[in-house]
This record gives structure tokens, sequence and C-alpha cells, in this order.
């Protein structure tokens, strides 16, 4: 019997490459430095391990033998997803693994805010004393949260310790865990006056692209914080700065932007209400190990031709 092919596409550590072929010695398991089109190993591998934005459709193509794709992240929106559907392949991500880091970023975020933490270290660098600067408290307080998934619900889970108000926003308004009212996508614009913060942790699809627009960011609580760590095209970046400028709302966190890198001309970089992260919220050291043993978990699955996979991507739907 021939041995099951996997590529990886990225050089895990090398504990994690021994573990993985001890645990799984019938597994032929290569790790490379990238995915090439030339590699010989793509068009032997049956299962594809990949951070996903390398895959092209000529990658599928030339792929032959190729039946399941694990991500190792949770965006799919760089992945050729209609020529994957089209072998009927099996892709599974690592959906979830982020909801840790990004709800703590999250809260640490907002406690910036209420706190006026940079104001402090401004103040600190100045040598200044000043115990006049007003500061919030997040208890009272509404947060909205849009995408109830699980990133969206462990940073209203974290929220409810600080005794905040919870409002999700979801496709059907179907309820959620931790959450104390949640509407539908269709009704964002009667409950966004409702929040303090409001953050997005949506991913790109049809669906969610430009989904918040001027009209939106109008209906917003006056001095709302805006946090960003879902897709940079959930908006347009003039329709933000407008509602900035007007004094619509106080403050936006910007993880995510509709072009990555930041431009070093982009007007986010220097607007004094504005915190500009590169991309980071959901950078941890548990990262890997998460990512791999979901992986461990779904090869399980896999080699005992079992169908309960965890994440299954509706390639249709692009999560």
């Amino acid at each position: 019997m021939c041995a099951l092919n996997i590529l990886a596409t990225f050089l895990a550590d090398t504990s994690q490459q021994k573990y993985l072929q001890n645990k799984f010695p019938e597994v032929s398991i290569l790790f490379h430095d990238g995915l090439h089109i030339d590699d010989p190993a793509l068009k032997d591998a049956e299962v594809l391990v990949t951070y996903g934005e390398d895959l092209t459709a000529l990658h599928i193509q030339r792929a032959k033998n190729l039946r399941w794709i694990m991500v190792i992240s949770a965006g799919l929106e760089l992945m050729p997803l209609s020529s994957i559907a089209e072998r009927n392949i099996l892709v599974t991500n690592a959906r979830g693994i982020h909801k840790i880091p990004m709800a703590e970023y999250t809260i640490g975020m907002i406690l910036q805010h209420e706190k006026q933490l940079k104001e402090f270290l401004n103040k600190q660098q100045q040598r200044i004393w000043n115990r006049d600067i007003q500061l919030g408290e997040l208890h009272g307080k509404t947060m909205l949260v849009m995408g109830t998934g699980a990133i969206g619900e462990e940073i209203a889970r974290l929220a409810k310790a600080f005794r905040l108000h919870t409002v999700g926003v979801n496709r059907t308004g179907g309820r959620v865990e931790n959450f104390d009212e949640i509407y539908a996508f269709d009704e964002i614009a009667e409950c966004l006056h409702k929040a303090d913060y409001v953050i997005s942790v949506l991913p790109s699809t049809p669906e969610t692209e430009g989904m918040l627009k001027e009209e939106h960011f109008n209906r917003m609580k006056n001095g709302a914080v805006f946090i960003n760590i879902g897709r940079g095209n959930l908006f347009k970046d003039t329709d933000l700065l407008k509602a900035l400028e007007n004094k619509v709302i106080a403050r936006a966190v910007l993880d995510v932007f509709n072009v990555e890198p930041l431009p070093e001309n982009h007007p986010y970089w220097t607007h004094e209400s504005i915190t500009v992260t590169p991309h980071i919220s959901s950078r941890t050291k548990g990262y890997m190990p998460r990512a791999m043993e979901i992986f461990e978990q779904n090869l399980f699955e896999y080699l005992s031709g079992g169908k309960n996979f965890i994440n299954v991507i509706d390639l249709h739907r692009g999560y």
C-alpha cells in the first residue's frame, strides 16, 4: 500500500514535524518553504497543508491527486475556491484558533481607550504628573459585535466579566451564548446606536464586502469606538475618515485594511483618532500548536475514512 503523500507549504518547528511523523508512520509528510508550481511533491500530494494565500488555480490543476486541503488560517478569500469546488476537494481550516488572542486584543484596546493609557504614556515621556486625566470604565457600557462565531463569542464572554451589555449581529439573528441581544445583518442599522463599542470580526465574503456605509457610521452613538479585526473591505476608508472628522464617532482601532501593508502615505497613519496595528490581532506563540492540533484530529478522521471533520468549508459560501 502506497503511503499517503502530504505536502505542507511552510516550515513547521522541527519538533512538530517529528511529532507528526512519529504519530502517523504510515504517512509521508514533506515540509517545504513555500509552494512552487514545478514542485514534484505538488503533483504527488493527496493532502495539502497551507496558509491558503499561496494557492492558485494552476496549483490545483497541477495537483492531480489532491483530495484534501487543510488551511492553517481562517481567511479563505485569496483561495481559488471555484477551481477547488470543480474537483470536489475537501477543504478544512483552522477557524477558532484565533479566538483567544483576538479577544484579548479587543479587550486590551478597549481598556487602553477607557483608561487613557496612551495619554499616560505621553505624560510619562514628558515627565508630567497629571492626575486630572478623566478615566472611564467598562461597567454598564454596551458592546456590539459584528460576527458571532468563535471569535465574536469569546469577545462577548470576556466582556461579560467587565459587566458590559453585549449585542451580536449575524446572518440569521440566531441566538448565541454570552450575547444579551442578537440581530440579523439586515437589522444592523437598528442597533448601532446602542453601542459604545462596535467591533467587527466579519470575514470577507460577497455578503460582507462594503456592508458598512456612511449611513451606518452616522447611526453610531456619538463617542463610540469602532474596532475592526475582521477584514478591511467591510467599508470604504473615506466613510470612516469622514465619521471621525465630523466627530460622529470618537475613535477607530484598525488591524485590517483594504490594502496591506498599509501604504506609508495613508491618512490612517497620522490621524490622531485612529490606532493602527499591522494585522497582528491573531498572532500568538500558541498559533501553530493549535493549528496542528486541528490538522492532527482531521488527519485521524481522513485516514479512518470518517466524515466528522473539524471546520469543513462550504466552497460556495466561502466559509
